[in-house]
């Protein structure tokens, strides 16, 4: 069995990229989105019956789940390989692989864009018995999309006009800055397409996070009454 691995060039050296995996405050900046119990699941996650080595270069996880971290000219190449799935986790698998994608591509941006500022997130997900795709419902052409680093502008159909630079992109995923989701800078969006997965959903699925920095309450309040919109009338189901 080949172990899935995933893999991001952080601009930053090993140690700051080190501190990102150990100090919970930071790993808030990129893990998961804001919920209630993140914290807890951070201190499960990162904490609880993990090997770290001396070098500060590589961190096991219970799960078998792997970080390496190899200094470079031009950054830190931070690999997360994935550990071997059983019992009752088995059918999530592709699922914490995805957001495993998701999560460090968040590292690489808290990292190399807002390293002292924090977050603020809106999070939706939900799935379509439409069997809805969700580039077509928002109008995004991901053949025409430019390559990641290059600027693109969108006015998607659920009427947010959005522009900065495609962030990264791969089969289920694309991740876009966006300027209007910080103060100062940009914010991320990543928009992710989900499978059906027997024993998990029955029918397709999205997921949806924005990264904010700085913005007022109105404003993220807006970016969520937005998001929460498209998933009511897009992925209504459960």
């Amino acid at each position: 069995m080949v172990n899935t691995q995933l893999s991001v060039l952080v601009n930053a050296d090993a140690e700051q990229v080190w501190l990102m995996l150990r100090d919970p405050a930071r790993t808030a900046q990129w893990h998961g989105w804001e919920m209630e119990g993140l914290d807890t699941e951070i201190q499960q996650i990162f904490h609880s019956n993990v090997t770290e080595s001396n070098d500060h270069l590589r961190l096991e996880l219970e799960m078998g789940d792997v970080f390496t971290l190899e200094p470079r000219a031009d950054g830190t190449l931070l690999t997360l390989t994935r550990g071997e799935v059983t019992g009752e986790w088995t059918k999530y698998d592709a699922d914490i692989t995805s957001g495993w994608s998701m999560f460090l591509q968040q590292l690489k941006f808290a990292l190399e864009r807002h390293p002292r500022t924090a977050r603020r997130t809106v999070f939706v997900d939900g799935t379509s018995a439409a069997h809805t795709n969700l580039w077509d419902v928002l109008g995004i052409d991901t053949g025409w999309l430019p390559e990641p680093g290059q600027p693109y502008g969108l006015t998607l159909n659920n009427g947010a006009t959005l522009a900065g630079k495609v962030w990264y992109r791969n089969e289920t995923q694309v991740g876009l800055t966006v300027e209007a989701y910080a103060e100062h800078g940009d914010g991320l969006l990543i928009l992710s397409q989900q499978a059906p997965l027997e024993g998990v959903r029955e029918h397709p699925g999205a997921q949806i996070i924005a990264s904010t920095y700085g913005l007022g309450a109105v404003a993220l309040d807006a970016i969520g009454d937005q998001w929460d919109a498209f998933m009511e009338e897009h992925y209504p189901d459960e």
